[in-house]
């Protein structure tokens, strides 16, 4: 479980930029942080992944306070897919090899190795281990990514934006494999999203964030009008078409 308490941060200089955030998240959930650009959301997730330190406040999985880990034991238990992907020449088996790096002593083991060849294969990348991530696509990159996080054994998945720049095709397959990796080995996600009916498809959990607090937390049931109109700025609600949930703005 993720215990969030009491979160505060603030670029120096600057204003508050996360306001006293509270919340938990149970094993194999699937989290949608949702709210309008500036509202704290990447920061959030950066705060949760020692990127950047917390002015103050507790970040707890499983019972350990990650501000007081080690970055590789942080590093052990959460992995980070950004949302830029890297297009260098490395090819697609070292990239995800990287994701075994926490763990490697004095070179990588079988084990390594076997750990990162079920990682390309649940991420159906396998064929392109040998080539170089500069000749794929956004979306195979994505993919790539998403198993070198896999690689890294981790119980919370943080993507920050994920399919920004992906098709309609490959946004419902990135967010399809995650939402299987959490029913599937209780890994929990954390995405930054601004897609609410991406989120209402794939996730079961949902944060709202405004000016840099929690506006809402909790299952599909707080996105409804009051909430949309409050976070968004737009008059809106969550309408059933064919058996499936979409926001629908007047």
């Amino acid at each position: 479980m993720l215990k969030i308490t009491d979160l505060k941060f603030h670029y120096q200089g600057g204003p508050q930029i996360l306001k006293e955030i509270n919340f938990e998240l149970e094993e194999g959930h699937f989290l949608a942080i949702l709210g309008n650009n500036g509202a704290g959301k990447s920061t959030m997730l950066k705060c949760f992944n020692r990127i950047i330190t917390p002015d103050a406040g507790s970040i707890v999985l499983n019972g350990e306070e990650i501000q007081k880990m080690p970055v590789r034991e942080v590093a052990k238990r959460i992995a980070f897919v950004a949302q830029m992907v890297p297009n260098t020449q490395m090819t697609v088996h070292d990239m995800v090899m990287l994701g075994r790096r926490p763990y490697m002593q004095w070179g990588f083991t079988q084990e390594d190795h076997r750990i990162v060849h079920e990682a390309m294969d649940r991420l159906e990348v396998t064929e392109l281990r040998g080539r170089f991530l500069n000749e794929l696509s956004g979306g195979e990159r994505q993919k790539v990514m998403l198993a070198r996080a896999l690689a890294q054994q981790p119980r919370l998945l943080l993507l920050d934006e994920p399919t920004s720049s992906l098709d309609l095709q490959n946004q419902y397959q990135v967010l399809q494999i995650v939402q299987d990796i959490c029913h599937d080995t209780g890994i929990s996600a954390i995405v930054v999203i601004h897609d609410l009916n991406l989120a209402l498809r794939f996730c079961d959990r949902f944060l709202l964030m405004a000016d840099g607090a929690v506006y809402r937390y909790g299952d599909e049931g707080v996105l409804d009008r009051e909430a949309i109109w409050n976070v968004y700025g737009v008059h809106g609600e969550v309408a059933h078409v064919k058996g499936r949930k979409l926001v629908l703005v007047d």
